[in-house]
Parts: structure tokens; C-alpha cells; sequence
């Protein structure tokens, strides 16, 4: 396998009837990535992006709160949404509502390892019976004329890694992709991601296949790319401490200089950020994910215990954003950046 990181023959990507512009997309996360942080990072690089999982059992009730996880910015395009659920009924019912929505595609959850999933028969459990999830997968398919695709992972546990199978019953059931997390269901977020694992199934598969799993550097990013021959890389819980990966990890596989993370640059995303959410919530909501994600951001920064501790205590949304307009400026200045390399929130996401 090649090791070189120097520049590469620059082409678009092509995943299902999509061709975009380079391999290095925002990965699903829930809780995180709604449609104001999608629009800000497709701004800032993502290939695509893809909602957090929505359950098909509340898409089939209409809550208003399932709906509103649906919902999406025309600049998020090509914008996926990403259903769960263990009802082929109920699941088939979603992808012709997230067909009407008018979504670019949508992804079926069977990676996910939380036990209340799981116990129902959702997530990862789907994956233990592929001639089951095949019969599931083709209902899906047949009921809408957009892309269905699906993220695994590598497999229950040690024992039963049964990926390869389960790609190939996509592939013949006609899903678009496939994307594989490079851990069990049983390891959780615990351990490594098996990116051999991963290569060695591309390496046999018909379909594109997109790795995910520790990915905490552009460098990482064009080296997975490169060293697996994966068709992309989904990266999640790295982009809520340095949300210039993206352009970084696009720019260094074009073989350009990667952007400089300056403190105007930083503001200037916060204040987007600002404004996105100010249009997708009400003023208590805003404020509500407006602290989780400068909490996040703030991580490695000096002072960031302090800072976080602010951020939850403070009741109105000018204090809260002057506060962090403050401590984002000192803290950029000047600042050794290598900390942005280092594993973060390690508990959950890929």
C-alpha cells in the first residue's frame, strides 16, 4: 500500500449517481449535526452531509419534534436523511416521506450500538440476519426513486464480523453505498477502528464503500483514502474541535496548501453559526445548541474548563456569544494547534 501523502491526480468522486468534488464528508451524529451545522459545514468543506438518525416509528406518527429533525437548507445539497427502525412497513413509509421532502437520498442506521436500539431490533441487530435485511432493503429500494444507502459496522462482535456479507446483500438488493464504521457493535467507540478490515472489504466489493472511524487529521483523512482505496471518509466527532477539516483534509488531497486556522477565520464561523441557528430555533433553542457546540470547539483551548463552565450558566444568548467571541480571540492568538490532532470524545460517534 502506498504511504505517500504528496499530491495526487485530482478528480471528482463518484458515490451512487453523485459525483462530488472530493472524498471527505461529515459524518451523521445525534444530537449534532442539524441542519445549521450541516449548512456550515458544507460552507466549509464537507462533500455532502447526512441528518441524524430520525426513527421511522416518528416519521410514521408526524411529532412535530421527528419532523423537524427532518428538515433541511437547499444549500445543504446533496443533503441525505438517516432513518432507524426494525418495521419494514414503518421503514419504507420514511423513505417515501424523505422522498417527498425532496432529500437527495436516504441512509438506513444499521451501525448504531445504543441498547435501546438494539433490544428493539434496530441498528446493529439488523445486521445479524443479512437474508432478513435483504428482504428489508428491497422493499425500501422498490418504494422510492432515490438512492437508499446504508452504514455497518464491521460486525456484532469478533466472533460474527460479518460486513463482507452484509455489503454483498446490499449490493444485490441495489443499495448505492455502503458505509462501515471500523468497530463491532459489542466494542461500542471503545478501541480502534479496524481500517484494514475496512480496505479488505472495498478491496472485494462492486459498490463504493465509505470507511469511518478515528479520524483526527487531514492527514489521517487522505492517508485512509489513499492507503484502503475507500471511495470516501466520513468524519464525525473531530469536526466539533476543528471544523476546518474538511477544507484542510480536501485541500492537502488536491495537493494545495491547507487553510490557516486564524482567529478572524474562527470568528467568522462562530458568527455564521450564530445566525444558522437563530434561523432554525427559537431563542431558547438557539441558546440550548449554541453551548453544546462552543463547549465542544473550546476543548484543548487554555481556559476551556472555566469557559464551559460559563457556557451553561449563562442565561441570554448576547452574553453567551460575547463571551465566547472573547475567549475564542485570546485563545487563537498565537496558539500551538497540534492539540486539534488528538483523540476527542472518545464516549461516542465516529
Amino acid at each position: 500500500m502506498k504511504n505517500s501523502l504528496g499530491p495526487a491526480p485530482v478528480q471528482r468522486v463518484q458515490l451512487g449517481p453523485f459525483f462530488i468534488d472530493h472524498p471527505f464528508v461529515l459524518a451523521p451524529m445525534a444530537g449534532i449535526t442539524n441542519s445549521p451545522f450541516r449548512r456550515l459545514m458544507r460552507e466549509h468543506g464537507s462533500a455532502l452531509v447526512v441528518s441524524e438518525l430520525v426513527s421511522a416509528n416518528g416519521i410514521e406518527y408526524a411529532s412535530a419534534r421527528t419532523m423537524d429533525l427532518l428538515k433541511f437548507h437547499e444549500t445543504e445539497r446533496p443533503v441525505g436523511l438517516q432513518i432507524f427502525g426494525e418495521d419494514t412497513e414503518n421503514l419504507v413509509k420514511a423513505c417515501q416521506v424523505v422522498e417527498r421532502l425532496k432529500a437527495d437520498f436516504v441512509d438506513l442506521n444499521l451501525g448504531c450500538p445504543v441498547p435501546k436500539v438494539v433490544k428493539r431490533g434496530a441498528g446493529s441487530a439488523m445486521c445479524r440476519n443479512p437474508p432478513e435485511l435483504y428482504k428489508i432493503l428491497k422493499a425500501m429500494i422498490a418504494s422510492v426513486k432515490i438512492p437508499v444507502t446504508i452504514k455497518i459496522r464491521t460486525g456484532w462482535d469478533a466472533e460474527s464480523r460479518n460486513a463482507l456479507e452484509v455489503v454483498r446483500v446490499a449490493q444485490d438488493a441495489g443499495v448505492a453505498w455502503v458505509v462501515i464504521h471500523g468497530r463491532t457493535r459489542a466494542q461500542g467507540y471503545s478501541g480502534d477502528a479496524d481500517w484494514d478490515f475496512i480496505g479488505d472489504i472495498k478491496a472485494k466489493s462492486m459498490i463504493p464503500i465509505i470507511g469511518n472511524g478515528d479520524v483526527n487529521t487531514p492527514e489521517t483523512a487522505v492517508r485512509r483514502v489513499r492507503e484502503t482505496g475507500v471511495d470516501a471518509v466520513w468524519i464525525g466527532r473531530t469536526a466539533l474541535r476543528n471544523p476546518f477539516i474538511f477544507e484542510q483534509s480536501r485541500d492537502l488531497w488536491a495537493g494545495r496548501p491547507q487553510p490557516v486556522i486564524t482567529a478572524e477565520r474562527f470568528l467568522n464561523l462562530l458568527s455564521t453559526q450564530r445566525r444558522y441557528l437563530a434561523e432554525s430555533f427559537d431563542e431558547k433553542g438557539a441558546i440550548l445548541h449554541a453551548r453544546k457546540f462552543l463547549a465542544w470547539y473550546s476543548s484543548g483551548y487554555p481556559g476551556c474548563h472555566e469557559f464551559r463552565r460559563r457556557v451553561f450558566q449563562i442565561p441570554d444568548g448576547e452574553t453567551l456569544w460575547a463571551d465566547a467571541i472573547g475567549f475564542f480571540s485570546r485563545s487563537l492568538e498565537n496558539r500551538d494547534l497540534s492539540f486539534l490532532a488528538e483523540p476527542f470524545l472518545m464516549g461516542g460517534h465516529g
